[in-house]
């Protein structure tokens, strides 16, 4: 590859971010009001609970980083448990029941009424993600899901639905890494 190709890609991929960064700025609403969720839920003593596949499952992973350790100032720990980094649980129920029910399982084992389920998808179309977020809301819990292209079977499955419209995958992701650093500071900051 050229280095003129790198950096015209390199530009295309700026452009494209930035442009949906402020496609999804222009509405911030259902952003907003799930950060709200959590932060009402954590501060009443209940959980958050979060999932997802692939660069999904890395987000859940470090959103749970961000509010068991700290995001941005020293607080005590809030309870935020990533379901996607538990190799042996996630192993067994894909190879005891099924890879559909590898969310709604430790829901059922971990999730209690006034607890958050939040599910990420960027495609909207993740099945165990849906069955999560239908077992969370069977349990009592608050949903959220956080979902790309038109938010799909993942965002009608929930009560509050945070959408990245677009198609490309990795931009979806940029964006969704900004929203939930966005959810940890609002988070932190109603603490």
């Amino acid at each position: 590859m050229a280095p003129r190709d790198g950096a015209r890609i390199a530009e295309e991929a700026f452009a494209a971010t930035i442009k949906l960064h402020d496609r999804v700025r222009t509405n911030l609403g259902p952003a907003l009001v799930a950060a709200q969720a959590m932060s009402d839920a954590l501060k009443a003593g209940r959980k958050l609970l979060v999932f997802g596949n692939g660069g999904s499952a890395s987000d859940a992973q470090h959103m749970s980083a961000e509010l068991v350790g700290r995001f941005q100032r020293e607080r005590a720990a809030l309870p935020a448990i990533a379901l996607t980094a538990d190799t042996s649980i996630l192993t067994s129920v894909a190879n005891d029941y099924s890879f559909k029910q590898v969310f709604a399982r430790q829901v059922e084992a971990l999730g209690r009424p006034g607890d958050v389920a939040f599910g990420i998808s960027t495609s909207g179309e993740s099945p165990n993600v849906v069955a999560g977020l239908q077992t969370a809301k069977s349990q009592g819990l608050k949903t959220i899901a956080l979902t790309g292209r038109d938010g799909g079977s993942v965002g009608r499955a929930a009560d509050i639905h945070v959408n990245v419209p677009d198609e490309n995958t990795a931009r979806v992701q940029e964006v969704h890494r900004t929203l939930l650093h966005v959810m940890c500071e609002m988070i932190e900051s109603g603490l």
